[in-house]
């Protein structure tokens, strides 16, 4: 991942981290995560750190929504061990932050960008207690940082595609947390809101921060993240981007899945991992 950002606004991150982290670890240790009788996750164990970029891959279905869930303290694993700074995850945090995808969110809520933003603060100040000069200043740093300062009294669901991530990403930033854990967050945008977002989300990792999100987009894989997360209900890879995230890893998470656009080194790699599996099928 590319550490040339100088062309990028880095000034606030003085007055958003107060207590700016310095290399946090959040270790997963065997994570399963099963629904009933499905199971969406199955033993999976990864260690990352603060100032990283991870990206989860995989095909749909494949757990990397209920990893992130987990991970965000949303929903509790069946099996294994989220640590966050050496303690066990047993609930949220407001050190982390959970940024669902757009269709999962009720775009017509009659909230503005700024109101919006103004909900980070919540774990800081409560639901009732008054906004300080710290809490406003925490979210005209965030509106500012976004670039969304000129929009922050439009409702949100007149924002473009790109604005909207913006706006979820400025109330992460609102509430001073140290993860952020996007959900598809380059899906449905067009490629300058998706280069905006990119130079942004190595921003927060340049400042020191955890970012992690589940990615589609294999050809770009390289481009944004530094570490990557191959996973098909197990843990297919992982580990820096150079070394994990191989044609190979690619094959063996995808195959047989045809609904994904694979970069040109893996197609034969596909075709192979697939017709594997067809001969190792037993006939009806």
């Amino acid at each position: 991942m590319s550490q040339d950002l100088n062309h990028l606004d880095l000034s606030w991150s003085g007055g958003l981290d107060r207590n700016p982290p310095q290399g946090h670890e959040l270790a997963i240790s065997g994570l399963s995560v099963r629904y009933g009788g499905v199971t969406a996750l199955e033993d999976v164990s990864l260690t990352t750190h603060c100032g990283r970029c991870l990206a989860l891959v995989g095909p749909n279905g494949a757990g990397k929504s209920s990893l992130m869930k987990a991970m965000a303290g949303l929903i509790t694993p069946t099996d294994g061990v989220i640590a966050w700074r050496g303690r066990p995850l047993t609930r949220s945090t407001a050190e982390i932050a959970y940024l669902a995808q757009r269709s999962e969110v009720d775009w017509h809520f009659p909230v503005t960008v700024r109101g919006l933003v103004e909900m980070g603060r919540y774990p800081h100040v409560g639901w009732w207690r008054r906004f300080g000069e710290i809490d406003r200043a925490a979210v005209n740093e965030a509106l500012e940082t976004m670039r969304l300062a000129d929009l922050a009294d439009r409702q949100i669901g007149a924002l473009s595609g790109g604005q909207q991530q913006r706006a979820f990403v400025a109330r992460a930033l609102a509430q001073e947390a140290h993860v952020l854990l996007l959900d598809e967050p380059f899906t449905g945008l067009d490629r300058p809101s998706q280069e905006l977002l990119t130079e942004l989300l190595r921003m927060l990792a340049f400042s020191g921060r955890l970012v992690v999100a589940a990615h589609h987009d294999l050809d770009t894989v390289p481009e944004i993240f530094d570490e990557v997360l191959l996973v098909n209900s197990r843990r297919i890879a992982f580990g820096p981007v150079d070394s994990a995230y191989t044609a190979e890893n690619i094959a063996s998470c995808f195959g047989g899945t045809s609904s994904y656009r694979f970069p040109s080194e893996v197609l034969p790699l596909v075709a192979s991992t697939t017709d594997q599996r067809e001969t190792a099928a037993p006939s009806s």
